[in-house]
């Protein structure tokens, strides 16, 4: 980790204390933090105002389910530029119907990240101006990426099992 990375975790563990935990990631000498999602926004804000991480380069999600607590995690990567450093951020979520505080106040374009999140996994964002689906139909039933989402009923076709696949295929009425 380089000097001005550690000053930067060093400063957020004195500014949010024990709520925050840290995660060191040795390989590629880069910081992981672990909070709470109410302390989210204003973690951010200190990231942007006092930090200079001028960048909220993606938000995604990962689902361990069926583990509930947490069953998610929502993951941010925030780039400084002008420093070229990256920091990630981990809010960790239980349950089937997670909720937490949008970033939109501090980084704008999280709006299409919270977006997809929540098309993708059900993930609500308080305090969002628009949350709704981004990248499914509207009409779409679910949240696709999530672990206990059904699967398709097509099976993959192979060459060893074309003629069973070719019997069960839906074809158009004539």
């Amino acid at each position: 980790m380089n000097k001005t990375l550690e000053k930067i975790a060093a400063d957020l563990k004195a500014e949010f204390g024990p709520e925050i935990g840290l995660i060191p990631t040795e390989a590629r000498g880069e910081v992981s933090f672990v909070l709470p999602a109410e302390r989210i926004v204003a973690f951010a804000a200190a990231l942007k105002k006092k930090h200079k991480f001028e960048m909220l380069a993606s938000q995604t999600a990962v689902d361990y389910w069926p583990q509930l607590a947490p069953r998610y995690h929502v993951v941010y990567q925030f780039t400084s530029v002008s420093r070229k450093i990256r920091l990630e951020a981990r809010v960790p979520l239980d349950g089937n119907d997670p909720e937490m505080p949008s970033l939109i106040p501090v980084y704008p374009n999280a709006n299409w990240f919270e977006r997809e999140l929540w098309d993708m996994f059900g993930l609500r964002f308080t305090g969002h101006p628009d949350l709704r689906r981004i990248l499914m139909p509207f009409d779409w039933e679910g949240h696709p990426l999530r672990k206990d989402y059904p699967l398709g009923y097509e099976e993959v076709q192979f060459t060893f099992n074309y003629e069973d696949i070719e019997v069960r295929k839906p074809r158009p009425k004539e």
